[in-house]
């Protein structure tokens, strides 16, 4: 077991949640700042001591963060307002998150200016991408297939392996799963990466077109999945490797 001073420490961004008033608290809450249990437990038992953040955008608290991060964890949730790369249609409002936009930009900038290792999932791949000038596809079902085929099921499947992706070989997703071919991730979302930002590399995809992995070029550990590794890192051992991995970056 790992002692707790040999533990990195691991900052993971919050999601933001509105409770909505029930019989028992009929008042409004306030909204609450949280991480899923489930990514807390992949962390510690990567090895990592996990810590969850505050929304900000106070630009000397965001660089304590950062001096005080081994590493830095970025989870699904909100969609990414297409507005941060100029869209000027109307988007729902219900499923965007302004206040974890506007945070996650700065914290991820302030991350890579720093070279601390950060790890992205679902929703955290995708502003990864939009925080270095990339874009994103907001209807997955809209996507253009390989000749052939037809889109694997993205929505909620998290709880098992929902589809094939190809792994890039010699990619940092690849070293870390020390793996070549295809791999069995699980999936839920809408939306995924399209137009990548500068010096993002797309590592990953899904037997359908559908983008699964990028990294960002010089950094010493920038990995962004699509999929929740967090729900399945106890059935797949290739999902306990981007952990252990992540953690063990964090670490050196």
């Amino acid at each position: 077991m790992t002692s707790a001073d040999d533990r990195p420490i691991i900052l993971i961004a919050p999601r933001l949640e509105q409770p909505k008033p029930c019989l028992q608290m009929p008042e409004r809450l306030a909204p609450e700042e949280t991480g899923a249990t489930v990514f807390l437990e992949a962390i510690l038992a990567a090895g990592g001591l996990p810590l969850i953040m505050t929304l900000t955008e106070d630009e000397d608290v965001i660089a304590r963060y950062i001096e005080m991060a081994d590493g830095i964890a970025i989870p699904g949730g909100h969609d990414v307002d297409p507005a941060l790369w100029g869209v000027e249609e109307p988007y729902d409002e219900r499923l965007l998150c302004h206040e974890r936009d506007a945070f996650e930009l700065k914290l991820i900038k302030a991350a890579l200016a720093a070279h601390k290792p950060l790890f992205a999932t679902c929703r955290g791949m995708q502003i990864l991408n939009v925080a270095l000038g990339g874009t994103l596809c907001m209807d997955v079902p809209s996507l253009p297939v390989p000749k052939g085929k037809v889109h694997w099921r993205h929505l909620p499947i998290l709880h098992d392996p929902a589809h094939p992706i190809a792994v890039e070989d010699g990619s940092l997703l690849s070293r870390v799963l020390d793996w070549q071919g295809e791999v069995q991730v699980n999936s839920s979302h809408h939306c995924c990466v399209d137009k990548l930002g500068k010096g993002v590399r797309l590592t990953g995809v899904a037997t359908d077109g559908v983008p699964e992995a990028i990294e960002v070029e010089g950094q010493p550990f920038c990995l962004g999945v699509q999929w929740h590794p967090e729900y399945t890192w106890r059935m797949l051992e290739t999902d306990f490797k981007l952990w252990r991995a992540f953690v063990d970056a964090a670490r050196g």
